[in-house]
This record gives C-alpha cells, sequence and structure tokens, in this order.
C-alpha cells in the first residue's frame, strides 16, 4: 500500500531539533508547520524503513519510471549533480520522514507537480547505529 499522509511520516528528535535550529529564513514557515506535524522519535526508536537526514534512498519518478539515487542532506552539504539534495529543497522536504513505499510528492519552483516512489532505503545512519550524524 502506498502511504502519502503526513500523520504516518516520521522524524527523530535529533533532526527536528537540528533542522529547528538553522539560520532563520533558511527553513520556510511551510516547512516548519510541516516537520512539527510529524510524529518525532527518539534516534534510537526510527525504524529503519524511514528516510532520515543522511539516508541514501532510490526513488522513481512515477511519470517517467526513472529511477534516481539521492542523499538526503543538510544545505551546505547539498551537491544535486551527485544526488546530495539538501533538506529544504522540495524534493528534499517530500522524502524527510516518509518510509520506503511511500509517495513524495512536490512542487517545483516553476509550478510542476513532481511524484516518486521511495523504492529502497540504501543506508540510514539510524540502522547503522549513528544517533548523532
Amino acid at each position: 500500500m502506498q502511504k502519502t499522509l503526513d500523520s504516518e511520516r516520521l522524524l527523530t528528535e535529533l533532526d527536528f531539533a537540528r533542522l529547528r535550529n538553522l539560520p532563520n529564513g533558511q527553513v520556510s514557515p511551510d516547512l516548519l508547520d510541516t516537520l512539527e506535524s510529524l510524529e518525532q522519535v527518539p534516534s534510537q526508536a526510527i525504524p529503519a524503513d524511514v528516510v532520515t537526514m543522511y539516508s541514501q534512498v532510490i526513488v522513481a519518478d512515477l511519470q517517467t519510471g526513472k529511477q534516481q539515487k539521492l542523499t538526503l542532506c543538510y544545505p551546505g552539504d547539498a551537491e544535486p549533480h551527485v544526488g546530495f539534495i539538501s533538506v529544504l529543497s522540495p524534493v528534499g522536504a517530500s522524502l524527510i520522514g516518509q518510509r520506503v513505499g511511500a509517495i513524495a510528492r512536490w512542487q517545483t519552483p516553476n509550478g510542476d507537480h513532481c511524484a516518486a516512489e521511495i523504492l529502497e532505503l540504501l543506508f540510514q545512519p539510524e540502522a547503522s547505529g549513528d544517533y548523532t550524524t
């Protein structure tokens, strides 16, 4: 079953704290509202199929079927041309807290609506025992 509701998304308490503490103006009010609406759990309790910061995922564009490997990161580490996607970008904001099998939806700056299925979680820091990244 494909999941799309924010209420089904989870966020680690550490990711929430770090995102909230980014310099003023970096986190849009809409993203902050989304983050605050997500269920927060301790890093040690996050399921291994949830996209957290620095998770590597394989997504498939729903329209074209094209698959891509993406790593969700903070703005300072973003390098979109190599797949490092800022959590503050529309794509990144749609991925955070989603589970494998979910559909991430976002709108591009020019107004196009996009969607991709999260096919696989290749790496999640918490699943490897890293609760501080």
